[in-house]
């Protein structure tokens, strides 16, 4: 691991202030640039709980989450291929970590307005 103080500054991209602490006295899940670890527990962000609470907070904003996420998700794969360009992840990895979890996916086939998800549709 990079010595700190060692570490390129990041370039100026989306603030990273998502998710908000819950409860108000607990951690903050926020990401730690140019690491992109979670602040509160060490883990890769978006760790486990950041995960949860930005579904959470974004409820009903999916598009919001998805614009939010692929900033992060470009400043994410910029500072990381500067700390480590022979073995870092590769921007697969990085979109399946920052972006593909997302709530706002869709079904590739739509399903009948009357189906709840568990109906046969053939």
């Amino acid at each position: 691991m990079p010595n700190p103080n060692q570490l390129p500054l990041p370039r100026r991209g989306p603030y990273a202030n998502r998710p908000r602490r819950y409860p108000l006295n607990g951690p903050q899940h926020l990401p730690l640039r140019p690491l992109w670890l979670c602040r509160a527990c060490g883990r890769s962000w978006p760790c486990a709980e950041a995960r949860l609470l930005l579904r959470v907070e974004y409820d009903d904003r999916w598009l919001d989450l998805a614009v939010y996420l692929s900033g992060l998700y470009y400043e994410a794969t910029h500072d990381l291929f500067r700390l480590n360009p022979e073995g870092g992840p590769t921007p697969r990895e990085l979109f399946q970590r920052f972006v593909a979890w997302g709530p706002y996916r869709r079904p590739a086939v739509a399903l009948p307005p009357a189906c709840t998800g568990r109906c046969r549709t053939g």
